[in-house]
């Protein structure tokens, strides 16, 4: 197959059912050859963004544009783009290699033509041994297999995807995200997948939109906004973090002095960034992985008492719940391996971070 990305634009996107926003003014710029992902909760209105890239849904304002062109208006079968279901959707009564031809039979390839098709989109997803065999006779993960071959045997324009791995369980999942990374690169399309797991969004995916009440709250490069969410909501959906609230209590060239209760913190401030005025109250977003287990006189720049209150084994790591006298309870993640410690509750520890582990976060609007 060869490999062809497309350049998709999405300009000023809403779409209303009655007196529901379901999206809401959307503008997204995705590049040739790129794999975004659309994230969000349940209602965010990432999966109608994606219908209206398909065309089954048409937007009551803005533009999908294709390279430039505007292809609002086209329906979906003019658009050429590949798709990829929740539930596959599949025919039952043809095999593999019936599914994955029936697109090109639409398009009334000949045989000759259709079956070299067939055989290398198969070959893509390594299904060749079972192109006579039915769905049913295949497990989850073959049969995703199979609805990836038939959405790409036309070489689409595009290919997109509807949360393709939400049926599959958990470790058939993360290996099928190592394969259609790897299939992505080596065809070099254009995707745009939808997903509400945070995780498939940053394996997965070149740049991530996330999405809220049918608005576009952030889009960046997964380690971007994993790293510096601009709001609450974001470094709460993306990962897990702890808030801290704060005041200003002096500026220097490049950090803040803050104060929370009778504590005392220091934040580095990143170059260009502007500095807030003195006694403005300050969110901080802390993730549980950049807090370290202190021993009785090691320093850190940021440095607290507390007791744990609850733990839990992950396998590779503790979870830990730690009370602390101004910042609330502190969520700590320590690796396991020969962990400095043996949690338990009631046990007292110091916890350190660096001034730069933490980052700003503006509150949400209501």
């Amino acid at each position: 197959m060869s490999a062809s990305g497309h350049a998709l634009s999405l300009q000023g996107l809403t779409r209303r059912y009655g007196s529901f926003v379901a999206v809401d003014d959307v503008s997204l710029k995705v590049e040739r050859g790129q794999f975004l992902t659309l994230l969000g909760p349940s209602g965010s209105g990432k999966t109608t963004i994606l219908m209206c890239i398909a065309g089954f849904v048409a937007p009551n304002a803005g533009a999908v544009l294709l390279d430039g062109r505007d292809i609002t208006a086209l329906p979906p079968e003019k658009r050429d783009f590949g798709m990829v279901f929740q539930g596959y959707a599949l025919f039952p009564h043809m095999t593999v290699a019936e599914n994955v031809a029936f697109p090109l039979r639409v398009r009334k390839l000949g045989a000759a033509e259709r079956e070299a098709k067939v055989r290398a989109a198969l070959d893509l997803v390594q299904l060749e041994r079972f192109a006579d065999r039915l769905p049913r006779q295949l497990s989850g993960g073959q049969q995703q297999r199979v609805a990836l071959a038939r959405a790409l045997v036309f070489e689409p324009n595009l290919l997109l995807l509807d949360e393709p791995l939400s049926a599959l369980d958990k470790k058939l999942r993360a290996e099928l995200q190592e394969e259609l990374k790897a299939l992505h690169r080596r065809i070099g399309r254009t995707f745009v997948n939808v997903t509400h797991d945070q995780e498939e969004a940053l394996s997965l995916s070149d740049r991530v939109a996330i999405l809220n009440h049918g608005k576009l709250v952030q889009e960046g490069a997964p380690t971007a906004l994993y790293d510096r969410p601009r709001t609450r909501f974001v470094a709460d959906f993306l990962g897990k973090s702890n808030f801290l609230q704060c005041t200003v209590q002096s500026v220097g060239p490049d950090s803040l002095h803050l104060v929370a209760g009778a504590t005392r913190l220091v934040q580095r401030v990143a170059p260009g960034e502007p500095h807030p005025p003195h006694n403005m109250p300050l969110l901080l977003s802390l993730r549980p992985e950049k807090i370290a287990l202190l021993t009785e006189d090691e320093p850190a720049d940021n440095m607290v008492e507390g007791r744990i209150t609850t733990w839990s084994y992950l396998g590779a790591g503790f979870a830990l719940s730690v009370a602390t006298r101004d910042l609330g309870v502190l969520r700590v993640t320590l690796p396991s391996w020969r962990a400095p410690i043996a949690p338990a509750e009631g046990l007292p520890i110091r916890l350190g971070w660096s001034a730069e582990a933490s980052v700003p976060v503006a509150e949400d609007a209501d």
